[in-house]
């Protein structure tokens, strides 16, 4: 990783306030305008699916702080994964880049996942690498872009202009901007403008931050979670918790969603534990938990983390895997509304509506049929 010293490297500018360090970038993959806006139209392009209908955009909406809404992602086929999609906003501060896999730590390798991914099928190219290149190819605006941004890999050919490597170095550079440092309580707390958030927010980031509801705990830093990397940390920081959000059903076993990082760790005891989410934008991002199980922010507090875990209330006593951060405690439904007014307050309205982050095909997209696969007539 590139330690970087400033807010400026090799031509390319980070948009950041200054109590926000910059984060840490690949020495493989430098970050320039060029890239950036080769990611954007690839990150918009649904080209990327199998039929021609899904963009890493149909499950990252920008208005919803690039989630998508739904309580599970839904492939291009149908398939409805086992998690919900997580947001993107500051992705380039995060260490692992999902819910539940400790392994998946590069945004570059990140990208093959959801674009040829089968276990769930998302975007569903696997196998049909060819015709991605093929179909970038023939686009005059991608021969621009892709030479643009990797002028030493065109003079190489196209075949090495048009590759895996440079679609996922493209898609990772661009995701590396979606910084979000612009919401009511930043212009409060960082900001000098006290009167940003108002009083009742004010009583809510007392309780959040307070020692009766603990939020802080896994959710403190300038990106409100325990997971953090950036180019000024010499060592990734990770958390990954068992909120007693489910119990094992008797028989040892979680639903299936909820495996935890012990799918990939072999440890029993990470059953059930999951990567700590920003809240960041977390008003937008409903629903919550990590299989989108719990509707709203109110809920989230009084029938989740208020009961020390929604599994102990539902018949099926405490999870034995709990954290220990996971207590319970008393909360009035004012004191949760004065909480729920500081998580608005993260809301970053202008990050939503950033055109840097908008899908540069439209409305041309809008019109574009889906893709014929063979034997599909």
């Amino acid at each position: 990783w590139t330690l970087l010293g400033g807010s400026s490297v090799a031509g390319f500018h980070w948009a950041l306030p200054d109590w926000v360090p910059p984060p840490a970038v690949p020495a493989d993959n430098p970050m320039t305008r060029e890239k950036v806006e080769l990611g954007r139209h690839l990150f918009h392009d649904p080209r990327l699916s199998a039929d021609g209908t899904m963009s890493c955009a149909s499950c990252h909406h920008q208005d919803k702080a690039f989630t998508d809404g739904k309580a599970r992602a839904i492939g291009v086929n149908g398939q409805v994964g086992s998690r919900s999609a997580m947001s993107l906003a500051n992705v380039a501060y995060l260490p692992v880049l999902t819910w539940q896999n400790p392994q998946l730590t590069a945004l570059e390798v990140q990208a093959l996942i959801p674009i040829f991914g089968e276990h769930p099928v998302e975007m569903g190219m696997a196998g049909r690498e060819q015709q991605l290149f093929q179909r970038l190819q023939a686009d005059a605006t991608y021969r621009r872009l892709f030479e643009g941004a990797f002028p030493d890999e065109a003079q190489r050919g196209q075949a090495t202009l048009f590759s895996l490597n440079t679609v996922t170095r493209a898609l990772a550079a661009f995701q590396r901007t979606l910084l979000s440092f612009d919401s009511p309580y930043d212009r409060y707390r960082y900001g000098g403008q006290p009167a940003a958030i108002s009083a009742q927010a004010k009583r809510g980031e007392e309780l959040f931050f307070g020692e009766r509801l603990e939020c802080y705990h896994c959710h403190g830093g300038f990106n409100f979670t325990d997971n953090i990397q950036h180019a000024r940390l010499p060592f990734p920081e990770r958390g990954f918790h068992n909120t007693g959000l489910y119990n094992e059903d008797g028989q040892g076993a979680y639903p299936a969603a909820a495996p935890g990082i012990s799918e990939f760790t072999g440890d029993a005891r990470d059953k059930g534990k999951f990567r700590t989410p920003s809240l960041r934008n977390v008003a937008v991002t409903a629903p919550y938990m990590h299989d989108g199980s719990i509707a709203t922010l109110p809920e989230v507090v009084r029938n989740h983390y208020a009961r020390a875990g929604r599994a102990a209330t539902a018949g099926k006593g405490a999870n034995p895997l709990r954290s220990e951060l996971i207590a319970g405690f008393e909360i009035t439904d004012a004191e949760i509304a004065d909480v729920v007014a500081f998580l608005q307050s993260l809301t970053d309205e202008a990050f939503l509506k950033s055109p840097a982050h908008a899908d540069p095909w439209s409305p041309a997209m809008a019109t574009r049929t889906p893709i014929e696969q063979p034997g599909s007539k």
